[in-house]
């Protein structure tokens, strides 16, 4: 039996185990923390379950496949519960925007804010479901290896412009700003600037009307878990809280790896699914060609980081929905100081996940979990450092969650800690602390991101969000298909 190892037990990495363990191959997958998840990280902390990171789950399809390849169903191991409304958008001005797949609810909303842009966003629906098609449905989870193959793909994204922005498109069929921010906020969920992002990325719109938004019980760490839990049970192999420190190589080909304990194995194939800078600079050290594409990889463009706030409070909060977006006074020029400026601004756009509306098991009886999200520029931008910056950040998230909507947040507040850029840096390896990789720019994405299979070193492959199609849990999981469709092929 072939042997293959993924480094990393992120969405990603395990999506792309448990099919490489359903094709026959000996798997084992190799995790640093003493957890798994990457960036679905999770803690508990005085009786409250904070998630780290996703925690929007869309399309449930492309996970309950993983557990189809042998018959098994994702219900046994997973809950999912479905959230509704999907997001409530709030601008300072108090008012609310509830969005969701209910098109009867979802027109109203919008006739509340401007009647006349009912008529474009039939159109919006239209063009977003023809870029879901040809952008996410037909090439979503095929391996960009070659220049020729983004050239088979160049018509389909010439007819949909894929040069415009997600925004610009939105606004060529929605005259209300307030709407225009509503149907473009979604590519920052994905680390993309909504001015720049290619318009292909209007497909989530239709991604998330079919599918639905969902709620793992227990928090998106269960995912995790019961992805844990079915790999296993197909036989795989796990190593948790001892990081690779070493990929082996000789010549053209990958040999084995090997960790900080001083464990270490031989493998015929190894993936990644940790950070692709890391990957190559850090664990292949002595490989010329590894550091010639570190290089190469550290010139591109990385998205943004995030500042969370976590925080237990007590009492519960039925009308404080499970997601909502606090915009702030600005939206492009908000945009142009954490993507171009790098600087950190006086007011922001706050995401606020509140899972106990949904699920009350993730807090003690009569408390609720919650965190406050914000984006900020990455290191290579903003080198502040956040040891000083973070308490005062974070402070004003909350007096700004305080004033919309908890008045007396800092006296219900049971336990509260902070994420910042650095911590993704040290906990994840992230190259300048970016929360998503690359940027999902037009000029960084298929064949312009790193590459499923590396081009010279032949049984080495990477999985995850720096790959094609990007950031996102149906991203790495759609990226995890491509890469096993190779590694099955090139280990039989």
């Amino acid at each position: 039996m072939k042997r293959a190892c993924v480094i990393g037990s992120g969405f990603g990495g395990l999506a792309l185990a448990i099919r490489l363990q359903s094709g026959g191959i000996q798997t084992t997958v190799i995790e640093a923390r003493d957890k798994p998840g990457g960036r679905a990280y999770h803690w508990v902390k005085d009786g409250f379950t904070f998630d780290a990171g996703p925690t929007v789950v869309t399309d449930p399809a492309c996970l309950q496949e993983l557990w189809a390849l042998k018959g098994h169903r994702m219900s046994d191991d997973v809950e999912l519960m479905p959230v509704m409304p999907f997001y409530r958008l709030n601008w300072p001005d108090g008012t609310n925007f509830d969005y969701s797949n209910d098109e009867t609810q979802l027109r109203a909303e919008i006739a509340k804010l401007n009647p006349a842009d009912v008529a474009g966003y039939e159109e919006f629906l239209e063009y977003s479901a023809g870029v879901f098609e040809e952008g996410y449905v037909k090439l979503g989870s095929v391996p960009f290896l070659d220049f020729a193959s983004m050239l088979k793909a160049a018509p389909a994204l010439a007819r949909y412009q894929a040069w415009r922005s997600v925004y610009s498109m939105v606004s060529s069929y929605v005259k209300d700003e307030r709407l225009r921010e509503a149907f473009s906020f979604h590519t920052l969920l994905v680390g993309g600037n909504p001015m720049n992002t290619s318009s292909i990325y209007a497909l989530i719109h239709k991604l998330e009307k079919d599918g639905g938004v969902w709620w793992a019980k227990g928090g998106t760490n269960q995912l995790i878990q019961g992805m844990l839990t079915h790999f296993q049970r197909l036989g795989g192999e796990v190593r948790m809280g001892d990081p690779v420190t070493h990929i082996e190589t000789l010549g053209t080909r990958v040999t084995g790896v090997s960790t900080k304990s001083g464990w270490s194995a031989k493998f015929d194939a190894v993936a990644s699914n940790g950070d692709i800078v890391h990957s190559y600079r850090d664990l292949m050290p002595d490989n010329p060609h590894a550091q010639r594409r570190a290089k190469s990889l550290a010139k591109k463009k990385f998205s943004p980081s995030l500042f969370v706030v976590h925080f237990g409070v007590e009492g519960t909060w039925p009308g404080i929905p499970h997601h909502m977006i606090l915009f702030g006074p600005r939206y492009k020029g908000l945009l142009d100081d954490i993507y171009k400026h790098g600087v950190l601004p006086e007011d922001f756009s706050i995401y606020l996940h509140h899972p106990t509306v949904t699920d009350p098991s993730v807090a003690p009886e009569g408390m609720s979990t919650f965190y406050a999200l914000v984006p900020v520029a990455n290191m290579g931008k903003l080198p502040v450092d956040w040891n000083e910056i973070g308490p005062i950040l974070e402070k004003r998230i909350l007096d700004e969650v305080g004033r919309r909507l908890i008045p007396d947040i800092h006296s219900r507040i049971v336990t509260k800690f902070h994420y910042a850029p650095a911590d993704f840096k040290t906990d994840l390896s992230a190259h300048l602390g970016s929360a998503f990789s690359l940027e999902p720019l037009l000029t960084q994405s298929a064949w312009f991101r790193a590459h499923n299979r590396d081009d010279a070193i032949s049984n080495m492959y990477l999985v995850g969000a720096g790959t094609h199609p990007g950031a996102g849990i149906p991203g790495v999981v759609g990226s995890a298909k491509a890469t096993a469709k190779l590694m099955l092929e090139d280990l039989r």
